[in-house]
């Protein structure tokens, strides 16, 4: 199996369809694809995956879902916590 950063499409603010293209990519070349985000973007992801497995790649199937929490620097070196998720998606076989 390749390295795990090759295999990972970080989810931020840019159009739905370009991160579903990404895991799509990753997704064909016949290994597991893990989709990333934080915040605000979790639902985002959630989408992401969905659209996915509903539309493009039928038979797609979730691996693992992981929820985690990471502490970041804010505004004026105040801690904050941000809600993370990581979706492990197996490719259709």
């Amino acid at each position: 199996m390749a390295d795990d950063s090759q295999n990972a499409v970080f989810v931020g603010r840019r159009p739905t369809m370009n991160y579903v293209m990404a895991a799509m990519m990753v997704l064909n070349r016949g290994e597991n694809c893990v989709v990333k985000a934080r915040g605000r973007a979790i639902s985002h992801a959630v989408d992401v995956c969905e659209i996915l497995r509903n539309r493009f790649l039928k038979g797609t199937e979730y691996d693992k879902i992981e929820l985690g929490t990471e502490e970041l620097d804010g505004e004026g070196g105040q801690k904050n916590n941000v809600s993370s998720i990581e979706i492990t998606l197996k490719p259709p076989k």
